[in-house]
């Protein structure tokens, strides 16, 4: 059974959503979810859920030797960027062996780089006046936003649409594509 590492930064609803996901799976099970902030809210979520969750600030991502005998600890041996806003560093992609997948809520190779995420990446949607947009889930590598992608899911972009109304399209796509994603790129 293939054991994932979640790395998450806010909220935690896909992280949520990916715990619930795979309870009871036969192919993989969440083991930890870790977070760079102390206040995220995705360690609450993650307690409820029973899976264990630890802080590595930016900081602490400089220590490799105590960021690989931590994941080594679990056991974890898949990893999933769930709303995690710092670049991995190249040691954790080899960690891995590859094997850690993003979602970035937009179409790439559009609308992504360093800085854009959440809101930002909707306001540039509109701004471009893009008639679709949706959600990627891919394979990173030393860049953001870059990486073989697994899959995409598309909804439009509505003339009168606001960051939030299309925001919310796009989390609607995230809950209903991200986990089946993860569970696909498992199976290879």
């Amino acid at each position: 059974m293939r054991k994932i590492v979640i790395f998450a930064s806010g909220n935690g609803t896909n992280a949520e959503r990916i715990i619930k996901y795979f309870e009871g799976s036969d192919l993989a099970q969440v083991a930890l979810v870790v977070t760079n902030k102390e206040d995220a809210y995705v360690r609450q979520r993650a307690e409820r859920l029973g899976v264990d969750s630890v802080v590595v600030t930016g900081k602490d991502m400089n220590d490799e030797a105590r960021v690989k005998a931590l994941l080594g600890d679990y056991g974890v041996d898949f990893c999933v960027l769930a709303g995690y806003l710092l670049l991995v560093p190249q040691y954790i992609i080899k960690f891995f062996n590859g094997d850690v997948v993003n979602i970035h809520p937009a179409l790439l190779p559009k609308h992504g780089g360093k800085g854009m995420y959440g809101d930002r990446v909707h306001a540039d949607v509109l701004a471009c006046g893009d008639e679709v947009s949706g959600i990627t889930v891919h394979y990173i590598d030393e860049h953001f936003d870059r990486g073989r992608t697994i899959m995409q899911a598309f909804c439009p972009v509505l003339a009168n649409d606001t960051v939030e109304s299309l925001a919310q399209r796009i989390h609607k796509l995230e809950y209903a594509y991200f986990p089946a994603a993860i569970e696909s790129a498992l199976k290879g």
